[in-house]
């Protein structure tokens, strides 16, 4: 081989390791995981939106009502014996004229009713309501004309006691805040008298039916 030929294939060889070098140079190294791709975009997940603070509300509680104080007027008039209550005594509405030995409470909290028999007998009933003092200690401090009577005992009540001065007869049933006034005006102190202890039940149902 003459140096002429030498010299050209050294020329070839120099040229072909310039070209893997610059074809080496021009894309990533696909061995190289740090150049090969490129860096995601980072975007958000579920995950980041779910650690993500909430905003929370405390729960508003609803505001109370102010209890409101029973009618003292309303009371006794529920209190009240009605005419469907007296209806099997037989008697008719009377002229509203009511006697008794309670004394009297205030008037913005008393009801009253009575009726009159066939026979001329007078019935009447009367709730006094005493907003300043208990019914019961209102009836002990009252004092009857008479003597006192006994008649049956009635379940809820606080305190009851009757009297009967001549042919009127009265029974005082005390509960709460409330009085119940039974008074019989009749011929005879005994007529008088049953006449109130039929009465006594439906009396003493709505006396303890109130607050």
């Amino acid at each position: 081989m003459t140096g002429v030929e030498v010299r050209h294939r050294r020329a070839v060889a120099l040229a072909a390791v310039a070209l893997v070098g610059l074809t080496g140079c021009e894309g990533p190294d696909p061995n190289n995981l740090e150049t090969y791709y490129d860096d995601p975009v980072p975007t958000s997940t579920p995950a980041a939106a779910a650690a993500a603070p909430a905003t929370s509300q405390a729960p508003v509680s609803p505001a109370k009502a102010t209890p409101v104080a029973p009618d003292p007027g309303r009371l006794a008039e529920q209190a009240l014996l009605t005419d469907a209550d007296v209806a099997e005594e037989g008697v008719q509405p009377g002229s509203g004229a009511v006697s008794g030995c309670l004394a009297d409470g205030p008037s913005a909290g008393s009801r009253t009713a009575s009726w009159r028999y066939p026979s001329g007998s007078v019935l009447s009933h009367r709730v006094v309501v005493f907003p300043e003092r208990s019914a019961a200690q209102a009836v002990a401090e009252n004092e009857c004309a008479g003597k006192t009577v006994s008649v049956p005992g009635q379940p809820g009540v606080e305190r009851q006691q009757a009297w009967c001065d001549g042919k009127t007869c009265t029974v005082l049933l005390a509960k709460g805040r409330l009085v119940s006034e039974l008074t019989v005006s009749a011929s005879t102190e005994a007529r008088a008298v049953d006449a109130a202890k039929r009465l006594l039940p439906a009396m003493t149902a709505k006396l303890v039916a109130q607050p």
